[in-house]
């Protein structure tokens, strides 16, 4: 191979430039909405809380019994968790299986300085599916997404 790219300089320069891309990446950054917060400072966020629809507010009954404690009133943070009603949580970034997955199996702190979320076994898959249609319309109330963003659950 190496041959064959001494004989041809346009393949040569090629092969380095995409190694060089593999090797560095892109130069392309992360999208500033989703890049770690640095510190817990900012919770919890301000929350407009909307008129919810009936599937929302069964949600928000699941979500203040199960999710509240860390997650906050109106899913707006706490020093223990971070607030749901936040860019990074659009579905476009962490879907609603997302969600789910982040229930059943816990999740590794990513994005915040918050430790690790354990798994929440006491909550059903059902139970989790209306918790998760009050967390959307709580964003979309609060400018976080708009419209039926990737096919949500509400």
């Amino acid at each position: 191979m190496y041959t064959r790219l001494r004989r041809n300089p346009i393949r040569a320069v090629g092969v380095l430039a995409l190694t060089l891309l593999m090797a560095f990446g892109c130069g392309e950054e992360r999208p500033q909405q989703y890049q770690t917060t640095a510190s817990n400072d900012t919770v919890p966020v301000p929350v407009t809380r909307p008129d919810l629809s009936e599937a929302a507010l069964a949600g928000e009954v699941l979500f203040n019994a199960n999710c509240s404690l860390c997650h906050g009133a109106n899913a707006a943070g706490t020093h223990q968790g971070p607030p749901l009603i936040h860019k990074i949580y659009e579905p476009g970034h962490h879907s609603d299986f997302s969600f789910r997955n982040a229930v059943r199996r816990g999740v590794q702190q990513h994005h915040w300085q918050f430790g690790d979320m354990p798994p929440v076994t006491t909550v059903s898959t059902d139970e989790v599916a209306q918790i998760t249609c009050y967390i959307r319309e709580m964003q979309r109330a609060n400018g976080i997404f708009e419209g039926d963003a990737l096919g949500t659950q509400c």
